[in-house]
């Protein structure tokens, strides 16, 4: 069990933000990526369409030796997780290991969510901090576009830094003093997003939290692999522009990336 691969998933690019940090935390561990290039954005898809999605993604990822899975995509995590159900491997998304982390940083309790549509609408943040920390209040926003401005690039676009603040400015008029970057492609925005609110509001990383979360379980169940050096392997529905945008991400060269079919592979169902 030791040996085996951790496998992590998301609709694009933005799950390679929680792989960058695995890869810091647990050098180690083998990893296998599939981004689902040729289908994203998720976050403004049907209920149903991004279950179809998450099942196709999840069964690929376990077609390999593989010991646990990170879902790190907020849309799956808050929309289709919940309805995983007999998996016969671990599965951890990104909402509970965020949620957590940003009611301990909050000082005024006061917490700020942003996500795709989905994640929004699925208030799988809201229900849950309010769950841990019922004398918080949760501030929501959707922003649709901050997915397809990262898979572009427009990491520092001065068009992005205008949609960032016409996204955070009701945010930041409720006086939130944490934000939850509830989608693992804002990380590549933080510089944008934390210039725009100030010093003073703490930014929680999803894909961050998740990466350590994972960290823990594998501490606990007695799973981390012992290696010096883990091995990584990246697949996409659409390699398009993959490599070099994930090399922005990763802070690193990487060999290849393979694409694959995935509306071909078969589920349980």
């Amino acid at each position: 069990m030791k040996s085996k691969a951790i496998g992590v998933f998301d609709s694009g690019l933005g799950g390679l933000t929680s792989v960058k940090e695995l890869m810091k935390i647990l050098p180690g561990e083998d990893i296998i990526y599939f981004g689902d290039t040729g289908r994203v954005p998720y976050g403004t898809r049907s209920e149903d369409t991004i279950k179809k999605y998450t099942k196709q993604d999840i069964a690929f990822l376990k077609s390999f030796d593989i010991k646990i899975i990170l879902v790190a995509c907020g849309t799956v995590s808050s929309v289709a997780l919940p309805h995983i159900k007999n998996e016969d491997i671990k599965i951890v998304g990104v909402v509970e290991p965020a949620s957590k982390a940003a009611v301990k940083a909050t000082r005024n309790k006061k917490i700020g969510v942003i996500g795709t549509t989905g994640t929004i609408k699925s208030n799988s943040y809201k229900n849950l901090i309010e769950k841990i920390a019922p004398d918080t209040e949760v501030y929501q926003n959707a922003c649709p576009l901050f997915v397809p401005l990262v898979e572009n690039g427009y990491f520092e676009h001065e068009a992005t830094r205008i949609i960032v603040k016409e996204y955070l400015q009701p945010l930041m008029d409720a006086g939130v003093d944490t934000i939850i970057l509830g989608c693992t492609h804002y990380p590549l925005l933080k510089k944008i997003i934390g210039e725009t609110v100030g010093r003073d509001v703490v930014l929680i990383d999803s894909g961050k939290a998740a990466a350590d979360y994972v960290k823990e379980i594998l501490e606990k169940e007695n799973m981390l692999n012992e290696k010096h050096t883990g091995d990584y392997k990246f697949y996409s529905s659409d390699s398009g522009n993959f490599r070099p945008l994930a090399q922005v991400f990763l802070e690193r060269e990487i060999e290849e990336v393979k694409q694959i079919d995935i509306e071909k592979v078969e589920t349980n169902e």
